[in-house]
């Protein structure tokens, strides 16, 4: 793959890539030192996963269904991997006091972005008036019959 493709692929240049695998490989042999199963895949694939779903915005899911694994573990490795690479000095952001020192002037660009429901007229047919009617007098009917069934039991027992 030329290295524009894997960049346009994965988001990073061909070097970063490997400097993370190296990265990970270290951690992972560290973890397996102390035993446990050995993963299904490959630190590449599994760094590949990482890199799809922060770019591409993939669920679990279907990450699952392209290498083969469940979404559960799909996630365990995409979060190992986000982990054992913000640990590492080498791809970690600077803090905002960084950021603060700098002297360089901001473009800040302010977006919009509130919902407002739309204003729609309420639909009130003569069907629907009608169909409320029946049922405030169906509820009426059924409240009498109850109370006069009430009233007949209690003449007749008091």
């Amino acid at each position: 793959m030329t290295p524009s493709a894997f960049k346009r692929l994965t988001g990073v240049k061909k070097n970063t890539f490997t400097a993370m695998s190296s990265i990970v490989r270290k951690a992972e042999n560290k973890r397996m030192s102390r035993g446990g199963k050995p993963p299904h895949l490959e630190i590449e694939d599994r760094l590949l996963m990482t890199l799809e779903y922060l770019r591409e915005y993939r669920t679990y899911f279907h990450l699952g269904k392209s290498y083969g694994l469940s979404e559960s573990a799909c996630y365990r490795n995409c979060k190992w991997i986000e982990d054992t690479l913000i640990k590492n000095k080498a791809f970690a952001l600077p803090g905002k006091k960084v950021l603060l020192k700098n002297n360089e002037p901001w473009d800040v660009i302010l977006v919009d972005a509130t919902e407002s429901p739309i204003e729609r007229p309420k639909k009130k047919g003569k069907a629907q008036e009608s169909s409320k009617k029946e049922k405030q007098s169906a509820k009426a009917l059924l409240f009498r019959e109850k109370e006069k069934a009430h009233t007949k039991n209690t003449n007749c027992c008091g």
